[in-house]
């Protein structure tokens, strides 16, 4: 068998051996995905609660490793390194305290969302967004909102494998097919243990993924540095080429560390980043699936250690300019994208590269399989029931949501193989822009009611227009093309900053000068089916357990009528 490998790769610059070690370990997360629909059962799968969200059962470790490979995705794995390797510190490390930043944020608002949803039934911000104002129209901003956020970031996970795929030789040739084959059987496979699994599959393979690239990557920050000269080195061959001139730009390649005029960029990009990132349905929809509000807050202290990992990840952008690591593509073009598979098969044994190439690969199944499931709970729960049939059992909600599952990957599937991998990266940064703006319906009204329904949609509207189109402005210098970044000036202190943060302050800014007029006008707010306990409620209070009890099989529990949002107040 050997033998055989050795020969293949001589043939056709197939890493054979590295080849084999990815199939064997994605054939066995394969079989895992299947039969973790066994794992934690309830009474089946037939409706949002147990499909979608693993029937609200994993315990603190179940849930770190969720999120820890929802949010830490295989295009982290590709795209940080990448950043450093090409740009350097203010594209690529502003992810390290941005993770760091996040966690305290998350500590404070996200055990309030999990017992409110818990208490009411809520699957979606959108289903919290209705139920606090009464409010269809602000809910469907939310749920349009995060839906269209996730469908790139689905995509880009499909990115990720094909960077391992490209490196291991494999996607080469003129016939379309045999080229995306294997891309095409990674979607298969992936679409039917989600289909089968629901929210479980990626909770059983986030064991496996994020254990691979703990290895994968510790090893390779003890081991790597020694065989390129030392961290002295690294740094040093960093500092030369980002100060280097870039040709096309006739600016210095990048920045070694922010430098005057690049710290307001590093630090919008950090806080922006951060408050968006648990906006996105995949984050709410990992951390919902959790059994009480302790477990988040657990989470939210033990997850740092994701942030180290990432630190490290980060570096190895660095170890490969010092390792004169050269990413080229199949087509023969440069591709930054490559630089970590290419390091891996560049400087370690063939099997060990196979082990990092399935880490990748690997990690991209987890996120990819919850933002699909939560991109389509989102369709399903905010869109099919609240506006097409309001009178759809939880059976039907759940059958809907797992055919947009589908449906959503197949979408991302056809992004890939016909646009241009800037596209999705560009459509990506975009909906980081979007999604922000759901921050004030969802984690204030968290807190309080002050603000106004209406204000709240209005100021969402305006600063997404404004977002989309100061975004439409950057063009690449490289490429000519519009999208071409998420920093421009920001108006006031004329210095380059997150395109989402000013949009953001924007949206701040009009949802309050509007709920103060509208107040004073005396315009009604809606209807808000919560109570203050509600914010406060865990999986044991009696009271909890006392919904529970009367709760019908086939209706949300808390909500008789079966339609979030328009339930009187108790």
């Amino acid at each position: 068998m050997s033998a055989q490998v050795a020969v293949m790769a001589a043939d056709t610059g197939v890493n054979g051996i590295a080849l084999t070690v990815l199939i064997v370990l994605f054939l066995l997360v394969a079989v895992a995905g299947f039969m973790a629909s066994r794992f934690k059962r309830g009474d089946g799968l037939e409706s949002l609660d147990e499909w979608g969200l693993g029937g609200r059962k994993f315990g603190t470790w179940i849930t770190w490793f969720l999120l820890g490979g929802d949010l830490y995705t295989a295009y982290t794995f590709v795209a940080v390194p990448a950043a450093m390797f090409a740009t350097g510190a203010v594209a690529g490390f502003f992810a390290v305290p941005y993770t760091i930043v996040l966690y305290p944020i998350i500590f404070i608002f996200m055990a309030r969302l999990w017992s409110v949803s818990h208490r009411h039934g809520y699957v979606t911000t959108a289903d919290f967004v209705r139920g606090r104002y009464n409010s269809r129209g602000l809910s469907l901003a939310v749920a349009v909102t995060g839906f269209v956020a996730t469908m790139p970031y689905i995509a880009l996970q499909l990115v990720g494998i094909q960077a391992v795929l490209e490196v291991a030789g494999v996607g080469g040739g003129d016939n379309i097919i045999a080229k995306d084959a294997p891309l095409f059987i990674a979607f298969a496979v992936l679409a039917a243990f989600t289909y089968s699994s629901g929210l479980r599959a990626p909770a059983v393979i986030a064991f496996v993924k994020d254990i691979l690239i703990y290895l994968v990557i510790i090893v390779a920050v003890i081991y790597l540095p020694g065989q390129v000269g030392g961290w002295d080195n690294i740094f040093g061959s960093a500092q030369e080429k980002m100060a280097a001139n870039n040709e096309l730009t006739g600016k210095p390649t990048g920045a070694f560390l922010p430098g005057v005029g690049a710290g307001w960029a590093y630090a919008t990009l950090a806080l922006g980043s951060a408050l968006a990132l648990f906006m996105y349905p995949h984050s709410v929809t990992a951390s919902l699936s959790s059994n009480s509000r302790n477990t988040i807050r657990r989470n939210a202290a033990i997850l740092p250690a994701y942030s180290f990992v990432l630190g490290l990840l980060a570096l190895l952008g660095w170890v490969a300019i010092a390792a004169g690591t050269k990413p080229i593509g199949l087509d023969g073009e440069a591709n930054a994208q490559l630089v970590i598979p290419q390091l891996f098969e560049d400087m370690f044994p063939a099997w060990f590269a196979g082990v990092a190439f399935s880490a990748i690969a690997i990690g991209a199944l987890v996120p990819a399989a919850i933002m699909s499931i939560a991109a389509a709970n989102t369709f399903s729960r905010n869109i099919y029931k609240e506006w097409l049939k309001p009178d759809a059992t939880p059976k039907q909600e759940a059958k809907v949501s797992k055919v947009m599952s589908l449906v959503v990957k197949g979408f991302a599937l056809v992004f890939v193989l016909t646009l241009d991998k800037q596209n999705a990266i560009n459509f990506q940064l975009l909906g980081g822009i979007w999604i922000l703006q759901t921050f004030p319906a969802v984690v204030f009204s968290l807190f309080t009611r002050w603000f106004h329904r209406w204000a709240l949609l209005a100021g969402w509207a305006v600063a997404m227009v404004y977002g989309t189109v100061e975004a439409y402005k950057v063009v690449n210098p490289a490429t000519g093309k519009h999208f071409g970044g998420s920093l421009a000036l920001m108006p006031g202190i004329e210095q380059m900053g997150y395109i989402a943060m000013t949009a953001f302050a924007l949206n701040l800014a009009i949802a309050i000068v509007l709920s103060a007029i509208l107040h004073a006008a005396k315009v009604s707010n809606g209807q808000d089916e919560t109570i203050p306990f509600d914010y406060f409620a865990d999986a044991d209070d009696p009271r909890v357990q006392k919904d529970l009890a009367e709760h019908v099989a086939d209706k949300p529990y808390s909500d008789p009528d079966g339609v979030p949002g328009n339930a009187g107040p108790r």
